[in-house]
């Protein structure tokens, strides 16, 4: 009990220490570039004198000087700080100026996005990122200021996910058009070239600093262990959220975590994923966040119902690559199976219209034991998925563990139900409370075996990534939570094992696997 105390309170102290921490910094000033001092009793009279120094920049840059280019990037940064400190909104009213050369600044917006007064742009040579999670800029190199948009109010103290990642990437052009000038914001995702001047040149971008900044304020690392104590408590967590604005075009990649995880932990993935053009342009990037403790066969219910939502959202998107690491894993077996109303059967002994449930208990198993392989996935990636389970469930840590999870009342009430009709499959049922996730992961559990007794819809091609800690023991080896022998499903596109501990997603190797994976399903050579 006291190795478990221990256990419990480093995951807990682990928590408080953030992924990626933000920090402001004086932005570098390149070489050469004097700044301009700026009046703050006078900001139309200022941006009048930073649009000037601009715009001698711009010859330069069409005869390709990196000076030009460098100082242009670094006053258009410096000229969104002034209309941030004075709260200048040209993209909703033009500023009108009180100079000789400048009649007024004009601001346009990429279609879908509103920057209102709740909402504020900041460069992104201002922040610097450090912690576990934190990388190098992942940045293309070009024209423009790289800008994060993010909500001025302050995170809340519940870390809740929502629709989609708060802050967003935007990219600020300066043009000019006689004695008018434009400040130009774009979605750096959907346009790669620009045109200051007379020539094309690449647009400048930062790809990740809108999540790093996201992560280290937000610190939805949080709530990995509260949401698998207490799921009860964080029911209205479950749901898919965007990383990036919604594209038709590009094809969704849906990260879903393990048990006691939060989608943070593929940080490091996905950053590493926008390294790579060819994945930046098409594909887009959503994850699963939903709280662990939940018997995993409802989390399932709920991934379902998410996909619903996105399919009614986004009608005719494209159809889903899965990544499920660990837990995670089996979720995404799960919408790749056709299991129909067999697992029902197997469970009850009868079929559900033989089956004497009514009510939401009835309703709740359904949704938990009657389901097919989901028409819009296109391909699975298991990433250390115990699909026979796990036996560190079931142990001695795993069933102490277990009982510390606190489930709603809805799910105690629909194990009662069930118990008293059993008549095939009893002993799998059959707990002095209802099974939680921990439960559910351990190799003789009910559902395990009975999924895994499934073939896998075989027109969804899928892939399997295990990890060895390192050995090189392969059929032999175990991530040190889930052996190879659980996590092997026969039929796989591909199968790798990595010298890894549990954490493959996290990996370097298993990252890049993914990686070649993805490029695989863009019909391109690896990487």
């Amino acid at each position: 009990m006291r190795r478990l105390l221990l256990s419990l309170c480093c995951l807990s102290l682990g928590a408080c220490v953030a992924p990626i921490s933000v920090h402001e910094i004086d932005p570098p000033k390149p070489p050469g570039v004097e700044e301009i001092e700026v009046d703050p009793t006078a900001p139309p009279t200022a941006i009048a004198a930073q649009l000037e120094a601009i715009r001698t920049c711009i010859a330069g840059i069409d005869a390709r000087d990196p000076r030009a280019l460098a100082e242009y990037n670094h006053r258009v940064a410096r000229l969104i700080e002034t209309l941030e400190t004075h709260r200048l909104r040209p993209w909703e009213t033009p500023l009108v100026l009180e100079s000789a050369r400048f009649r007024s600044l004009k601001g346009t917006l990429p279609p879908g996005l509103r920057l209102g007064a709740d909402r504020e742009l900041v460069p992104s040579d201002t922040l610097r990122f450090s912690g576990e999670y934190a990388t190098t800029p992942n940045a293309r190199e070009g024209v423009g200021a790289p800008l994060i948009s993010h909500h001025r109010s302050d995170p809340e103290t519940r870390p809740t996910p929502n629709t989609h990642i708060g802050a967003r990437t935007l990219t600020a052009l300066v043009r000019f058009h006689g004695k008018d000038a434009s400040i130009e914001l774009y979605d750096p995702f959907q346009t790669e070239t620009v045109r200051p001047g007379r020539r094309s040149f690449p647009m400048a971008a930062d790809f990740v600093a809108n999540t790093s900044f996201t992560l280290s304020t937000t610190r939805i690392d949080k709530l990995g262990l509260v949401r698998l104590l207490h799921p009860d408590r964080f029911d209205d967590t479950a749901a898919i959220q965007r990383i990036q604005p919604y594209d038709p075009d590009r094809t969704p990649v849906l990260f879903i975590h393990g048990l006691q995880d939060t989608p943070a932990s593929f940080a490091p993935m996905y950053f590493h994923l926008m390294s790579d053009p060819e994945i930046r342009r098409h594909f887009q990037f959503w994850v699963f966040s939903y709280p662990s403790g939940y018997p995993y066969p409802w989390s399932g219910a709920l991934l379902r119902r998410e996909l619903d939502r996105m399919k009614k959202a986004y009608p005719g998107h494209k159809d889903i690559v899965l990544v499920g690491h660990s837990m995670g894993g089996l979720l995404a077996r799960l919408m790749v199976t056709d299991a129909g109303d067999r697992i029902w059967t197997r469970t009850f002994g009868k079929s559900p219209a033989a089956t004497p449930l009514k009510g939401p208990s009835r309703k709740l198993l359904e949704d938990a034991l009657i389901f097919h392989s989901r028409k819009e996935v296109a391909r699975a990636i298991f990433i250390c998925a115990p699909h026979h389970g796990s036996s560190l469930a079931s142990t001695w840590i795993g069933r102490t563990v277990s009982r510390l999870v606190h489930l709603p009342s809805f799910l105690a009430d629909s194990r009662d139900a069930a118990v008293g009709i059993l008549t095939a499959d009893r002993p799998g049922m059959v707990l002095d409370r209802a099974p939680n996730s921990i439960d559910t992961l351990a190799p003789g559990n009910s559902f395990i075996r009975a999924v895994a007794a499934e073939p896998v819809d075989p027109s969804i091609p899928f892939h399997s990534i295990m990890g060895d800690r390192g050995r090189g023991n392969g059929p032999e080896s175990s991530d040190g939570v889930v052996a190879y022998w659980s996590s092997h499903l026969p039929g796989a596109a591909s199968e790798k094992i990595i010298p890894s501990g549990h954490s493959g997603h996290m990996h370097p190797a298993g990252i890049e696997e993914v990686r070649r994976i993805l490029r695989l399903h863009l019909g391109l050579p690896p990487p």
